[in-house]
């Protein structure tokens, strides 16, 4: 059981740093010199050390990437949190449900946030050849099966001596 345990630990702290990860770095979009997230774009400058970053727009499409990202974070450590209060709390054979649907509602978040960039992005930066979807957004659509599946195991979960 204390293997079970630390395993859905160990899974639910990897999905808050991919979450972490994805809505801090700058890497949503790469491109020759030039980098793009949801806060700011960068181009590099003709020293390869240098780059220059401006804010990103005030789309309103951006800013419910920004809302769903920060959102998903909120619910996963919140759900993190609420684990930890039910694992001491919760009578014996009692289910995770709320833990559950927290984390459900997190990796909703992050897929809803993730699908409208992928959707959008093209009338924020020009589409071309040479911009491609970055690490940081690639990270965000693995945090979504993570979470969902963290939070199944969740409900599913139930309290034991």
């Amino acid at each position: 059981m204390l293997l079970l345990l630390l395993g859905i630990i160990v899974l639910h702290v990897a999905v808050l740093v991919l979450l972490f990860v994805s809505t801090i770095v700058s890497q949503w979009l790469v491109g020759n010199g030039h980098t793009a997230d949801l806060w700011q774009n960068c181009s590099s400058l003709h020293v390869p050390s240098a780059f220059q970053c401006q804010t990103s727009s005030t789309n309103e499409w951006l800013q419910s990437v920004q809302a769903m990202m920060i959102l998903s974070i909120i619910f996963s450590v919140l759900s993190l949190f609420l684990f930890f209060c039910q694992l001491f709390t919760l009578t014996k054979g009692g289910r995770f449900y709320i833990t559950g649907i927290f984390q459900i509602l997190a990796g909703l978040c992050v897929m809803s946030g993730a699908a409208i960039f992928t959707v959008r992005y093209t009338e924020w930066q020009i589409p071309s050849d040479d911009i491609s979807f970055g690490f940081a957004y690639i990270l965000a659509w693995v945090a979504f099966p993570l979470a969902a599946i963290s939070g199944v195991i969740y409900i599913i979960l139930r309290k034991r001596e």
